[in-house]
């Protein structure tokens, strides 16, 4: 094929067409604006693990946006009530079959929600889209003891580590408590995923994100997120949002001093996005969605680069 030709099939593009509008009239049934933010800003994000794509303008460097995030809340902030983005996303040493650095994203928040009322959201979307099996709601402690045989949220650090050297066939005996759960959950959780929709929920402290903190039904803290999988493949991200400016800071310095320590570049933090939150973040929750990660399971492909009409071609490693 020649190379100038796109990496998906002109049908493939039609559908992903259909579905790009058929997002579009979800939101708009339900009076919830559309909002087009920007995709290059003076931050990046401060998470250990996502690097952010710098750019030069002016001779200041800025960022490429991994996620709306930060510039949605503050519309939020400003009283927008309902909205959701549906563009671009960028980040950088993201490459395989299910990634690419450049891809898009479906990101929208619900005031006034929490994050199991957005898994009732998501399902809806998900059933008018195509994605036609019952939705499975599990808890993180479920189903980590099932496949895991240990409780993430109180099993100690030396057992993770032991677990996840055992599993992973390298040595995890130094390796955070995070990360330790995220190596257990990608080789040892994740792959016994039953087909259709799952939705995993209130996960350890430690991946709490930019999510609030909680107690489960037993009374032990955990993590107000969520996370959906379909077909065994990650596909959306959601928080019950944290709205505390205070919190919000020290885990941005949390998050500077991991960066530190793994060798990675520290970035600015985002003083606005402290000062809308300041100013009055309402109690509310959102969700990311890999849109291009969905099309894929729709239509039954198996590279990335399928979906997209012109995609990268990075080696696969994963």
């Amino acid at each position: 094929m020649a190379d100038w030709q796109p990496t998906a099939t002109l049908e493939t593009l039609r559908r992903r067409a259909e579905l790009m509008a058929a997002i579009r009239h979800f939101f708009s049934f339900r009076g919830i604006w559309e909002v087009d933010v920007p995709v290059l800003a003076k931050t990046g994000v401060t998470d250990l693990n996502i690097d952010s794509i710098p750019a030069e303008l002016n001779g200041r460097r800025h960022y490429l946006q991994s996620s709306p995030e930060y510039q949605m809340k503050r519309l939020l902030a400003a009283g927008s009530g309902g909205i959701y983005y549906l563009g671009k996303a960028f980040r950088d040493d993201e490459s395989g079959r299910r990634h690419s650095p450049e891809f898009t994203l479906l990101e929208w928040y619900r005031p006034g929600w929490d994050e199991h009322d957005l898994i009732d959201e998501v399902s809806s979307l998900l059933g008018e889209l195509g994605v036609v099996t019952e939705p499975i709601k599990v808890s993180c402690r479920e189903i980590f003891q099932k496949n895991i045989g240990l409780d993430p949220h109180t099993a100690s650090l030396e057992v993770l580590q032991q677990k996840a050297t055992v599993l992973s066939g390298s040595d995890f005996t130094a390796v955070s408590r995070n990360s330790c759960l995220d190596l257990l959950f990608s080789l040892g959780v994740e792959p016994t995923l039953p087909d259709g929709l799952v939705f995993v929920y209130d996960y350890p402290l430690c991946q709490a994100a930019l999510a609030c903190r909680g107690e489960d039904f037993s009374g032990v803290p955990v993590a107000r997120r969520f996370e959906a999988f379909l077909n065994r493949m990650e596909l959306a991200n959601g928080y019950y949002e944290l709205t505390d400016a205070v919190e919000q800071r020290s885990r941005f310095e949390s998050d500077l001093a991991l960066r530190t320590a793994a060798g990675k570049p520290a970035m600015p933090v985002d003083l606005q996005l402290l000062d809308a939150m300041e100013a009055g973040l309402p109690a509310c929750a959102g969700v990311a969605l890999g849109v291009d990660r969905l099309l894929m399971q729709l239509l039954s492909l198996t590279d990335i680069r399928q979906v997209l009409p012109f995609g990268m071609r990075c080696n696969v490693n994963d």
